[in-house]
């Protein structure tokens, strides 16, 4: 399995994201990937590439979310495909929070695009803008997928776990959604057919002629936060930093209830 292989990198990527791999007594056990039926084609896409035998299911089932769920699973159970998917970074059993890029080469777009295309979304918002986002539990992934994302984009985004269950959102929307999915569904690239058509209509989006652009976000610097609390109102702050002035308020109630780093003693 060489990742250097764009269609082995898409797949290890939706593999860790989606796949679960169980080991039982002996050297006995197995991959599996359960999907909603709908997306079937790249079960069979996965299957093909596989030089090992295994089995596509589909099941009809109550869940949480619908009284009728109709899924597709994928079932590989050879040790050696097995040794080889663990020794790239898939680990048995839980794996949320400990998935990670490959340390080895691999083909970094399609790596990322198989995350997405498994636990991401593309499309455009209920306000009519287009966005691409990644919902994950491994800080890992998270924070790989905003290094290169700002790389293709310019666009940088900091990952932090949500208050209500713990996960990281990483969401880019407009220009930089329009660039990162140009980018990540390239033409004849393995993906899933929908998220594929999703990714190829965001080009069709157009900034409205009143809708201003935010520039890049500036960071606070230990100097900023030094002259922010030695002068101690944000109004006249945000003439000395060249600042708004509700960001220098902003930063001032942070830094004083603590949620913000104190500027280090000289």
């Amino acid at each position: 399995m060489d990742l250097t292989d764009p269609q082995y990198a898409y797949m290890f990527g939706f593999l860790q994201a989606d796949g679960h791999l169980a080991q039982g007594a002996g050297q006995k056990g197995r991959l599996t990937v359960e999907i909603n039926a709908r997306d079937i084609d790249i079960l069979r896409e996965f299957q093909q590439l596989t030089p090992y035998r295994s089995t596509i299911t589909e099941r009809t089932r109550s869940t949480n979310f619908a009284a009728s769920h109709h899924s597709a699973t994928w079932t590989l159970c050879a040790l050696e495909a097995r040794i080889t998917l663990n020794r790239l970074g898939l680990p048995y059993g839980r794996k949320s929070t400990k998935i990670a890029p490959p340390r080895c080469a691999f083909s970094r777009r399609d790596y990322i695009r198989g995350v997405i295309d498994a636990d991401g979304s593309v499309g455009y918002t209920g306000k009519g803008l287009p966005f691409i986002s990644l919902t994950t539990s491994s800080t890992a992934v998270g924070a790989y997928l905003c290094h290169y994302a700002k790389k293709v984009t310019g666009t940088e985004r900091l990952i932090r776990r949500n208050a209500r269950d713990g996960v990281y959102n990483v969401l880019y929307t407009k220009e930089a959604a329009q660039e990162l999915a140009e980018h990540l569904y390239y033409p004849g690239c393995l993906a899933l057919r929908r998220k594929g058509t999703a990714a190829a209509s965001l080009a069709a989006w157009e900034r409205p002629a009143g809708m201003r652009k935010q520039g890049p976000q500036r960071r606070w610097s230990m100097a900023d936060d030094t002259t922010l609390l030695e002068i101690g109102d944000p109004a006249v702050a945000a003439t000395a930093l060249g600042r708004s002035e509700s960001a220098c308020r902003q930063r001032l109630g942070r830094l004083r209830t603590g949620c913000g780093p104190w500027p280090a003693s000289p």
